[in-house]
């Protein structure tokens, strides 16, 4: 699976799920937000996500680091983050890859309680070069 996570992502959706997998209100960045993941084959990971309308959550979610794929699940080692409590820490993530649809599920605490969580990411398309 390595090989194919590398590359540039687009976020389509971000959603907290209930125990069935059902999405949970609008999500916490809104019901449309923006994103783009970069996974590179030498072993770099950026996350950078904000919401399109305001919202008072937070207005940019950011990290980078690096990354592996072990026991099957995407493992993100975080060196940078606009969250300080990020910083240092390994997060797990199932991730499921269907074409140019990537689907990563994770579990985190919120307000002191579980949270699931689907992001769901779409290959981006090349960018042309300026001659």
């Amino acid at each position: 699976m390595t090989q194919d996570l590398v590359g540039v992502w687009h976020l389509e959706a971000f959603h907290d799920v209930d125990e069935a997998g059902r999405p949970v209100g609008e999500g916490p960045l809104g019901p449309a937000p923006e994103g783009m993941l970069v996974y590179t084959a030498d072993g770099h990971v950026s996350v950078s996500m904000m919401p399109t309308t305001p919202e008072p959550g937070p207005s940019y979610m950011g990290y980078a680091g690096d990354w592996r794929v072990a026991g099957g699940k995407v493992v993100h080692r975080i060196r940078i983050s606009s969250r300080a409590d990020w910083i240092g820490v390994e997060q797990t993530r199932d991730a499921e890859l269907d074409g140019d649809v990537l689907i990563v599920r994770a579990t985190r605490e919120v307000g002191a309680r579980p949270q699931r969580r689907v992001l769901v990411w779409r290959r981006a398309e090349p960018v042309g070069r300026p001659r």
